[in-house]
């Protein structure tokens, strides 16, 4: 697993085009997993703050009690219809953060009234799809994993 920051410091420029994709749109989708296994998607807001990456959520909302239950989850960005040249994915695990100080200098006045739920991204998986060619003929798949690299697939 790796923080963002490390995700950044290994493989820089993918990370910084999969952060373009992230932050192309306010909205992504969450992938959790429910009491019984089966999943679970949610909308989601993420912010990268000092290096790491972090996903927050209503207080008792039930993406969060997943989260809490199982910490594994999956993000995708989203897609931009018409126009799509791209997407980015990433998986990982969550530890769950009860500062109230680490959360206000996460969430920098944007959270929501009341109490929430702050989780810390550890990531296992980064994937980034972009389209090839002109006109576009064919996807492009690039792929990194703590330890292993990048690896890239031609579609």
């Amino acid at each position: 697993m790796a923080s963002w920051r490390q995700v950044e410091e290994e493989v820089p420029e993918l990370a910084a085009r999969a952060r373009r994709r992230f932050d192309s749109n306010k909205h992504k989708t969450l992938a959790t997993l429910r009491r019984d296994g089966s999943p679970r998607i949610s909308g989601i807001e993420l912010i990268f703050a000092d290096g790491e990456l972090w996903l927050g959520s209503m207080w008792q909302a039930v993406k969060a009690l997943d989260l809490r239950r199982d910490p594994r989850f999956a993000v995708h960005s989203a897609s931009d219809g018409a126009d799509f040249r791209g997407d980015a994915k990433l998986a990982g695990t969550v530890e769950e953060v009860e500062s109230d100080e680490v959360k206000q200098a996460v969430v920098q006045g944007n959270a929501p009234p009341g109490p929430m739920h702050l989780f810390r991204a550890d990531v296992t998986e980064l994937v980034l799809i972009s389209l090839g060619g002109d006109p576009p003929d064919h996807m492009l798949i690039e792929s990194w994993h703590p330890g292993r690299g990048v690896t890239t697939r031609k579609r």
